[in-house]
């Protein structure tokens, strides 16, 4: 059963701000530093993230870095109010997700499954694609969906959008 964690493979949260004053913010790419993922034979994933390891790596566009418009100050300061307002990780640690079907077909795979985040449970879809010698999976969710507000600042002028998307890498192990 293969089993990833940081040292062999990345998880990265892409956050996206909106509102009045959104030309001071940034959107961020933010790396969760603590993980573990199992595969089973049969594809079945098993994961558990811990919510206090997400760390911003930087300000991105487009998912493109821009190196230098963050302090480690303000990264700083972004990864307390994520671990203290947003996901509340003193009263919620662990997010985890766990399959419940894995499709193969040419190159793809879809995994269903049920995410645990901030003490509440839905249904979520990834899909996953081979990309070189890595198996790249995505997900995009609404925070709201497991009440968390998504953060704002200034008033609200400031804002991020609900919409989170994560994307996961591992090493590409074909099937057998």
């Amino acid at each position: 059963m293969p089993t990833y964690d940081p040292s062999n493979a990345e998880c990265l949260v892409y956050v996206y701000r909106e509102g009045l004053a959104s030309a001071v913010g940034h959107d961020l790419e933010i790396e969760v530093t603590d993980f573990r993922i199992e595969v089973g034979g049969d594809g079945a994933v098993d994961a558990e993230f811990a919510a206090d390891s997400l760390r911003v790596r930087h300000a991105v566009e487009d998912r493109q870095p821009r190196p230098g418009k963050l302090s480690a100050k303000d990264k700083k300061k972004i990864e307390r109010n994520i671990q203290k307002d947003v996901l509340e990780t003193k009263r919620f640690p662990v997010i985890n997700f766990k399959s419940t079907e894995v499709q193969r077909t040419d190159g793809r795979v879809r995994v269903d499954g049920v995410l645990s985040l901030h003490g509440v449970e839905r249904n979520l879809g990834l899909d996953g694609r081979v990309d070189g010698d890595q198996t790249v999976a995505e997900v995009g969710f609404d925070q709201r969906d497991f009440d968390i507000a998504p953060y704002k600042a200034l008033l609200g002028a400031l804002k991020l959008k609900p919409r989170v998307d994560v994307v996961v890498r591992v090493p590409f192990v074909p099937s057998e």
